[in-house]
Formats: structure tokens, sequence, C-alpha cells
């Protein structure tokens, strides 16, 4: 028993790093930069009160337990920012050195649990996940357009890439959410057209 809770607790104080982690997208007042324990915590909030968005087979509590794990592995591997550039691959890579390292601090029974929790978001094939995906789309352009631009502006972005890079991650887990999302893009982006 004390060394299975040894084992919980390592991996919670583990958890803890993720605040340090920060994101290229900001907070919706633009006062600084989201880190990614806020993001995680963000997207649970988001799939409790956008539940009615989801798939008839959707189970919201399985959504909520991949988007607390999701960016687990950004202790290691850190964030890369969809509009940045980086090696895909490498980063998938450092992803799955990062998630056999951390969730590895687990009990078996937990880990393995966890773990196929995280796989599972990752491939984004069943119901869940891609509501779950579809959700980690969606709440970073609500911030940018929140916060005057954020990290589109910053990484220089346009309305196709931002349709192109998040548009089909959204509509296919939350089609709803994409219509909603694209109308309130566009509208952005030809306000700064004419800026």
């Amino acid at each position: 028993m004390t060394e299975r809770l040894e084992q919980q607790i390592a991996f919670l104080n583990e958890a803890d790093k993720l605040k340090h982690i920060l994101r290229g997208t900001t907070l919706c007042d633009a006062s600084r930069a989201e880190n990614s324990a806020e993001h995680s915590w963000h997207l649970t909030l988001y799939a409790l009160v956008l539940a009615d968005q989801a798939g008839a087979h959707v189970d919201i509590s399985r959504v909520i337990k991949m988007l607390i794990l999701h960016d687990l592995v950004e202790i290691d591997a850190g964030d890369n920012p969809i509009f940045g550039s980086y090696d895909a691959d490498a980063m998938e890579k450092a992803e799955q050195i990062a998630a056999d390292r951390i969730f590895g601090l687990l009990p078996n029974d937990l880990r393995d649990d966890l773990r196929a929790t995280w796989e599972e978001f990752e491939a984004a094939q069943s119901p869940d996940a891609k509501f779950a995906k579809s959700l980690d789309r969606f709440q970073p352009p609500m911030q940018n357009l929140q916060s005057g631009g954020g990290s589109w502006t910053d990484y220089n972005v346009s309305e196709e890439m931002v349709a192109a890079r998040v548009g089909s991650k959204i509509a296919i887990g939350a089609p709803g959410l994409w219509a909603f999302a694209r109308e309130k893009i566009a509208t952005f982006f030809s306000t700064q057209a004419k800026d």
C-alpha cells in the first residue's frame, strides 16, 4: 500500500511541472502566455460546458479524462505551437519517450490505463477522442479571438492557415463548433484587413 501511494504521489508531483510549460496561446485578456496546466484545465471545462456539441456516442467523462492527461508529455517534450515550425516526427518520438517516463511513475494498473487513454487521444479515432481533439483545437482560436489576435499575430497567421491547420480537426469531432468558429474567424480577419 505504501509503495503504491508513493508512486501515485510521485506522479502527481511530476504533473505539477506542467504549470511551467508555456504555450504559444495567450490568456483571453492577452496579459501573458497560458501554461499547459491551465490549458488542460480549461479544456475540461470546455468539455463540460460544450457537451451538447458532442456526438451521440461520446462519453464526456472519458473526454475529460483525455483532456486532463493529453499534454502531460509536454513536461519533457515541451509545447509545439500549431503555427510554429517543428519537426513532427521528432516531436512524436519525444512525446512517446516522455509518456514512457511520466506514466511509468505510476503503479502498473494506473500506468496502463492512463497511458492507453493518452494513446487513444493521440490516435483520435474513437468518438470520444475525436471530440476531445476538436476541443483541443477549438479553444486556442477562441482565446485568440478574445485577446485581439494572440498567437495569430505572433506567428503572422492568415485566415486560410487557421482553416487548414485547425478547421478540419475541429469539424471532424464537433462540426457545429467549427461552423461557429469559422464565422468568427472570418469576421476577425476581414476586420484586420481593413485596418
